[in-house]
């Protein structure tokens, strides 16, 4: 079998290689030329994938990559894998899909397969997507060729997230179009979830991050309040979590980072008024998860204080820049947000974090490209008047970080193990 997967970022890669491990034609189709060109050298640009897992389809002949759309042609399916962000307005930005649908659609041959992966509101694959390619290719979706919606589900740098072993939730457009969708997820995947339609199966992975969403929000309300009672939140949900029925735990931390939770619940949020429905609770967790940055800096200035000093003229040191532990992903990273606001507030700013030596350009703080992170080295942490803990890294040696730092910050509870001096530690 021959398929095209477009975008060969986070998800689109990992899904190429296990498509290519499985005896399946792979062609990796992006617009960035360079990424083409580190995968058809058997290179990677994603830190938790093997450059030999490349390399070992590459030499097998199963994968390839390439900026020419007109390889469609060659292909029983295509799989789409495009980002979808928000537009500065915090509503849905589904460019990225329908200028992919473009490019597709003249190289279509009837029978061909077309699935969409990019998270995004219910009914984007059936109405924006299916207009686009029937525009551009003169056929019919469920008729001349067939259309899918089949939602993503990475989880990077967790190694118990595999792309062959995590169930896939298959909608499509027609019947035939499910059926399918599932011969073709079922030469990869081992479990198979199907549902009735395409927005029933873009429902359901809005429904998965707004569930996380909305829990990091109550746990981030309730770290603000206990902390005013003088409670420790971290061990109040250790506590928690030995009830073996009806709780899950939830963590706290400075703000939301990646590429879902963060957007995501929005998508719902727009599609909702359409229906002239509110989502509250969508926008109330927003609203406090958007916040927490703030809270952070108020306590990195209260930190500061202890010292007398102030945040104007302080130097602060932010321990990761990935959103999440363990990986390079810094796509709406909450520290950012915690760079922008100490620098704001006059502070001499700067980041470390051993898996992003340098910022690289992005569509949200193209500012920071280039900025490079400082060395781990005890005289150049010493030399900060702070550290604000934004991302626990496994690699980083806290020990360390306890003995060299004047002042920590930690809103990951990265510290709760590590010996160190009374009043040094700030939660947060």
């Amino acid at each position: 079998m021959n398929i095209c997967i477009v975008g060969l970022g986070y998800v689109g890669l990992p899904l190429a290689i296990q498509f290519a491990r499985s005896s399946v034609h792979v062609v990796g189709l992006d617009i960035d030329q360079a990424k083409v060109d580190l995968i058809n050298r058997g290179e990677s640009y994603i830190k938790h994938i093997a450059a030999e897992a490349i390399a070992t389809e590459l030499e097998a002949g199963r994968l390839s990559a390439s900026t020419d759309f007109a390889r469609i042609k060659e292909a029983e399916a295509v799989i789409i894998c495009v980002p979808t962000p928000l537009s500065k307005n915090r509503e849905p930005d589904i460019s990225y899909i329908t200028e992919t649908g473009r490019l597709i659609a003249p190289h279509l041959s009837r029978g061909t397969l077309v699935v969409l992966e990019s998270t995004t509101y219910p009914g984007t694959t059936d109405e924006d997507l299916r207009a686009v390619l029937e525009a551009g290719s003169g056929m019919k979706a469920g008729v001349d060729f067939h259309l899918a919606f089949s939602p993503e589900r990475e989880d990077p740098g967790n190694p118990s997230s595999v792309v062959a072993t995590v169930p896939k939730v298959v909608g499509g457009y027609t019947p035939a179009c499910l059926e399918r969708a599932m011969a073709l997820y079922g030469k990869a995947v081992r479990t198979l979830v199907p549902v009735s339609s395409c927005r029933v199966a873009e429902a359901t992975k809005l429904l998965e991050n707004i569930f996380r969403s909305v829990n990091i929000a109550l746990v981030n309300e309730l770290k603000v309040v206990y902390a005013a009672m003088d409670i420790d939140i971290w061990e109040v949900i250790d506590a928690a979590r030995t009830k073996p029925f009806g709780f899950m735990a939830f963590y706290p931390g400075p703000g939301l980072g990646g590429h879902c939770i963060p957007i995501d619940p929005f998508y719902l949020t727009w599609k909702a008024r359409e229906f002239e429905k509110q989502t509250r609770f969508i926008e109330l967790a927003g609203e406090i998860n958007t916040a927490m940055p703030d809270y952070v800096i108020e306590r990195v200035a209260e930190a500061l204080n202890g010292q007398k000093k102030p945040i104007n003229g302080s130097k602060v040191l932010v321990l990761g820049l990935a959103y999440k532990p363990n990986v390079d992903d810094d796509r709406e990273s909450p520290s950012y947000r915690l760079l922008e606001k100490l620098k704001e507030r006059g502070a001499e700013v700067a980041y470390y974090d051993p898996y992003v030596p340098v910022i690289r350009p992005t569509r949200e703080h193209p500012h920071w490209a280039g900025v490079k992170s400082v060395a781990w080295e005890e005289a150049v942490v010493t030399a900060f008047d702070v550290v604000v803990i934004a991302t626990a890294h496994a690699s980083v040696n806290y020990a360390e970080l306890g003995q060299w730092a004047q002042c920590i910050v930690d809103t990951r509870n990265a510290m709760a193990a590590v010996k160190v001096e009374p009043g040094k530690v700030w939660k947060a």
